[in-house]
């Protein structure tokens, strides 16, 4: 039997299906959670900010338009609900990683690699938060600049501005990992940032 659709999923939820919404939830929750993570740094807030939101999307499903996809709707969400916790919390919006939170872990266990991608989520949680989400959408999670500008609700030509000065600013600060001797104000490529070409935009 076919899977029903999310838009079907969030039909049944509205009609009165108390299982489609949880499954609509479990379909997209490895990437929510990702997006929540990387934008916010904190596994704490980010923990809250995706709780709150999808409470949010489950009260407020009768306010979706239909005029993008569900998951783009969802997205958008969360990442509202991320800006308002940096709103609340503008200290700890700007505090790097904590070590006692969960460390990406390398395949191979590789300790330089581990302390690579520690170094990247710690400088991208420096960036202001436009960058930071743009880059996260884009270059992190791979979304097309068309699909992230619905989610953040800005021009595409915005997302492309957003990305470009996000990753020169990391590009600054993470020079050294390129090349431990250069001077760390010389900018380089980003490593662990995929976005590798340039694009210009308002």
């Amino acid at each position: 039997m076919e899977e029903p659709s999310d838009a079907e999923l969030l039909r049944r939820h509205l009609i009165g299906d108390r299982e489609a919404f949880g499954e609509l939830f479990r379909r997209h929750r490895e990437r929510l959670w990702a997006v929540s993570l990387r934008t916010l740094g904190h596994p704490e807030d980010a923990a809250d900010a995706l709780q709150e939101a999808m409470i949010s999307a489950y009260r407020g499903a009768a306010k979706f338009r239909g005029d993008s996809a569900v998951t783009t709707w969802l997205h958008r969400i969360v990442v509202n609900a991320c800006l308002d916790r940096v709103r609340r919390n503008k200290v700890r919006a700007t505090v790097p990683l904590p070590e006692g939170g969960p460390e990406p872990v390398a395949p191979d266990g590789d300790p330089a690699h581990v302390a690579t991608t520690l170094a990247v989520e710690q400088a991208l949680s420096a960036l202001p938060f436009d960058q930071r989400a743009a880059l996260v959408l884009v270059d992190m999670m791979g979304y097309p600049v068309g699909e992230t500008s619905s989610i953040l609700g800005v021009p595409e030509g915005t997302v492309k501005s957003r990305c470009a000065r996000g990753r020169t600013r990391l590009a600054e600060m993470l020079g050294h990992l390129r090349n431990p001797d250069a001077d760390p104000a010389v900018p380089s490529t980003t490593p662990g940032v995929h976005g590798g070409r340039e694009e210009s935009g308002g």
